[in-house]
């Protein structure tokens, strides 16, 4: 249903490599649930994604990932979550406890980039990035990689994008003082 949209994507993600491997995931609202990438598959390829219902069990086929994006689904009204692992966001957030940026577009569309913890495929993970998405469109959890929110995967795309770009410029613009 949604394999060819997650496929396309997911090409746009490996291709300004946002992801590698088989990591990173996305998802779209759908009825009493939604479709999530299934775990272990790469996102640049179509592969059907799995159901996942707002509360009860996720079938063992949906990506790790799935309390993030039940949470924000619960606590927001967006319709798309993109979730990549960027490796001048995940690098910032190391060192950083919010980001922000420096470039003109990232000034204009997140003039803030707040940074949270917890582990990979956690409920405090999925809290917190639940709580900053209720209010945001970007976020990244420490060490781990970007969430990015939105009506659309291309517009939640696009926000992953313009973080890894802000990040980037930082990193650049530390590298020539």
């Amino acid at each position: 249903m949604y394999s060819g949209e997650f496929e396309r994507i997911g090409k746009r993600l490996f291709a300004e490599h946002l992801v590698g491997g088989n990591f990173g995931n996305m998802s779209m609202r759908s009825g009493n649930g939604f479709f999530i990438k299934r775990t272990g598959t790469c996102l640049d390829i179509a592969t059907e994604p799995v159901f996942v219902p707002m509360t009860g069990d996720a079938p063992k086929e949906a990506s790790s990932e799935y309390r993030v994006h039940r949470a924000v689904y619960t606590l927001t009204n967006h319709t798309a979550i993109v979730h990549a692992h960027p490796p001048y966001a995940i690098a910032a957030s190391l060192v950083m406890h919010e980001i922000v940026p420096e470039d003109s577009e990232g000034e204009m569309f997140c003039p803030l980039i707040p940074v949270v913890t917890g582990a990979p495929g956690t409920q405090e993970v999925a809290d917190n990035v639940a709580r900053v998405l209720s209010a945001s469109k970007m976020v990244i959890a420490r060490g781990h990689g970007t969430f990015a929110a939105g009506a659309t995967l291309d517009e939640a795309y696009i926000y992953t994008s313009l973080v890894e770009h802000s990040c980037r410029i930082i990193a650049l613009k530390k590298h020539f003082l």
